[in-house]
């Protein structure tokens, strides 16, 4: 188990670009492959990027393909999200995950921590 920490999210235009971090305790962080989740109001949690232990692998939801990246330093215990091209529907609640498992299945992660509140204004 890891603790986890996002920050970074805040209002912003359609069009605008956000990058949110997410650290992480413990000494284990490089075993992990960390993942972002997002939910909306009143939508469940999705899916949104996920980055193995060591960062050579990546995956994205269709949604966050081509304008999203997932990125990670180990030495610093934490994993990024970059996100550019917001649009409205980009608005909710984004979450960081630790997983033993390079998945998308919210059930493989194990480690959660409490979101950080991202709003685009159209």
């Amino acid at each position: 188990q890891v603790q986890l920490v996002e920050s970074g999210g805040e209002l912003v235009q359609a069009g605008g670009s956000l990058r949110l971090s997410c650290v992480a305790s413990g000494r284990t962080f490089s075993s992990y492959a960390m993942g972002w989740f997002r939910q909306a109001p009143g939508k469940e949690r999705e899916f949104v990027a996920v980055i193995s232990s060591t960062g050579g692998y990546t995956s994205y939801a269709d949604s966050a393909k081509g304008r999203f990246t997932i990125s990670r330093d180990n030495a610093k215990n934490t994993v990024y999200l970059q996100m550019n091209s917001l649009k409205s529907e980009d608005t909710a609640n984004y979450f960081c995950a630790a997983s033993e498992y390079n998945s998308r299945e919210q059930a493989r992660f194990g480690s959660w921590g409490q979101g950080t509140q991202v709003t685009v204004s159209s």
